[in-house]
């Protein structure tokens, strides 16, 4: 995923909150590009997380984790797990997402435990996997404040960020505006996070309701698209189904 989003491609994936790896297996199947298995909302838990990889993999498409919190264990934990990347919620300063993004890498370039016997190396059987983390492992920072928004251009030059990942209700939230997406405020804010991204070299990326807010975070820069989750994307087609039946 770290490789299509280098190359210039635009993908399309949802977040998994329903803690199923079936759920996820549907969502791939259906054509997504990639899948985020939420730690820090979803109803899911840690516990679940190697059977939702398990189904990403199963129907080819790119698994990633929000983890809690940036916190060595939990970074390490999903990774070896085989996360292809780490999603980081509410980075405010380029010092947090230098050290968060420290805990996706080895020592001397971070902070990352060693281990060999996990199933991101094979168990045992892929070591040299060790050696390519910082090409393949893909590092997302989320802008959530306004603080993050301050300092977005720092934090897109930093090393092993790959994607400024805007959470939209958050950031409009902590900005007083919760909700105004087609506030100017936010609406400058999207274009100084897309900005910084696009002269970093970097994807930036939202999360969106519907497929009804594809076109406009296309037209607005974004390369690594969120279409809600896969509760959300249930109730919407339930609620549709209900709707055309009465």
């Amino acid at each position: 995923m770290k490789e299509r989003l280098a190359a210039g491609e635009t993908l399309v994936g949802a977040f998994a909150n329903l803690g199923s790896p079936l759920a996820v297996e549907a969502m791939g199947v259906a054509g997504l590009d990639w899948v985020l298995v939420d730690l820090e909302h979803g109803g899911g838990h840690e516990a679940a997380l190697v059977g939702q990889l398990h189904a990403a993999a199963a129907s080819g498409m790119h698994a990633l984790v929000r983890v809690e919190a940036a916190e060595r264990a939990r970074a390490g934990r999903a990774l070896d797990l085989g996360a292809e990347g780490v999603m980081f919620p509410r980075l405010d300063t380029v010092d947090e997402a230098r050290a968060a993004i420290r805990l996706l890498r080895y020592q001397p370039d971070g902070d990352r435990g060693v281990a060999t016997y996990n199933r991101a190396c094979g168990f045992g059987t892929r070591a040299d996997a060790i050696d390519s983390v910082a090409e393949r492992i893909l590092g997302a920072v989320q802008v959530e404040s306004p603080a993050a928004v301050d300092a977005v251009e720092e934090i897109a030059q930093l090393d092993g960020v790959d994607v400024l990942f805007i959470g939209p209700g958050d950031l409009s939230h902590a900005m007083g505006i919760r909700g105004q997406i087609d506030h100017p405020d936010f609406r400058g804010a999207v274009e100084r996070v897309v900005a910084a991204a696009e002269s970093a070299g970097k994807g930036a990326g939202i999360l969106v309701g519907s497929a009804a807010g594809l076109p406009g975070a296309i037209e607005d820069g974004f390369r690594m698209i969120g279409v809600g989750s896969d509760s959300t994307l249930l109730a919407q087609a339930v609620g549709a189904v209900m709707a055309a039946a009465r």
